[in-house]
């Protein structure tokens, strides 16, 4: 790879690991030199795509997974076709984020916990420590009492409780431990635990409020082409897009009802700690992840294909609005929309 071509060099870049529609396989321990050296992609229409090189002229090549046989035909074949079972699996994936593939490649056996690269990047941690006090607060408060300071990360209170100076600290920590059914030196493991579960949370709630606005745009642009007397007058394509209407606002709230639910069962934590309590709201987080993931992945996907194609929502008749609908919005709509689905 060399002119104006990029080259995707084998360690992850911050906005790799911070996406929900990027993953660079060389997080994965494939066999297949070229393979590392390229990315999983979600396109808008939802569809999984091996991404083997990004231009700046010609932009981005991007393949089907059952063709990079096709492609590497000169690469060791038994190899290859492991390497390729193995992305086939992980496309599978609703979304790339890091803490749904850490679920998906757990599923297929990986050790992923040693995997300095399946975090978010420093930049976007800091960006979520604002949302992250709403859950480091409760906990803070907890060991140190009320009138505690919040601190910007769950890790800087682990680091804090491996040294308690004070005896009511440890009384708290030690009343805690009792609760959580632990030794008092395993608290900070429980809080690193604790961080990195609801700093999934943050991730996810902080995509959300950004594609919030979006989505309501969009909608009332939907619902502008339904007015217009060309659709009025046509039932079959009102009524596709009426369907859209309704899949958009089953899914938007799908995710906005397990938030909900998440945030009902850490209160009702904070209120009783115990061993079972969180074992609870971490099994019941990390269940909806990949859902929660998978349908803000398909959302946002979306509605950065619209504000591209129609970055003035005024500007456009309605037959490219018609033909833009039917071809980057509606196809995946209904994957998407499953996942919200019990």
């Amino acid at each position: 790879m060399s002119g104006e071509r990029d080259s995707l060099v084998a360690k992850p870049t911050a906005s790799d690991m911070d996406s929900l529609h990027i993953l660079p396989l060389s997080i994965m321990p494939l066999k297949t030199s070229a393979l590392k050296r390229a990315r999983l992609i979600k396109n808008n229409r939802f569809e999984t795509t091996v991404e083997l090189f990004r231009d700046r002229v010609s932009g981005s090549g991007q393949i089907a997974i059952s063709d990079i046989v096709l492609m590497l035909e000169s690469e060791d074949g038994e190899e290859l076709r492991a390497d390729i079972n193995q992305i086939e699996k992980l496309g599978r994936t609703p979304s790339f984020d890091v803490y749904s593939t850490r679920i998906g490649l757990r599923n297929m056996d990986f050790d992923v916990d040693e995997s300095e690269h399946l975090t978010l990047s420093e930049t976007k941690r800091a960006e979520l420590s604002e949302r992250m006090a709403t859950f480091t607060r409760p906990l803070v408060q907890h060991v140190f009492g009320q009138d505690a300071s919040p601190l910007e990360d769950a890790a800087d209170l682990s680091k804090l409780l491996r040294n308690p100076d004070k005896e009511e600290t440890i009384r708290r920590l030690t009343q805690m431990a009792d609760s959580l059914a632990v030794r008092i030196n395993e608290i900070p493991k429980f809080i690193e635990d604790y961080g990195d579960i609801f700093l999934s949370l943050a991730y996810f709630r902080e995509i959300l409020d950004e594609m919030v606005p979006k989505l309501t745009v969009f909608q009332d642009w939907l619902g502008d082409l339904r007015s217009n007397w060309i659709i009025k007058n046509d039932r079959a394509q009102d009524r596709i897009i009426r369907g859209i209407l309704d899949d958009l606002n089953y899914v938007s709230s799908a995710v906005t009802t397990r938030f909900d639910i998440f945030d009902k069962q850490t209160e009702d934590f904070w209120r009783d700690i115990n061993a079972e309590r969180f074992r609870d709201v971490r099994r019941l987080i990390t269940t909806h992840h990949r859902a929660v993931g998978g349908m803000l992945c398909g959302l946002m996907l979306k509605m950065d294909a619209w504000s591209t194609r129609f970055p003035d929502p005024a500007i456009g008749g309605p037959q490219s609005k018609v033909e833009f609908t039917y071809s980057e919005i509606l196809p995946g709509l209904e994957q998407i929309k499953s996942l919200g689905k019990p």
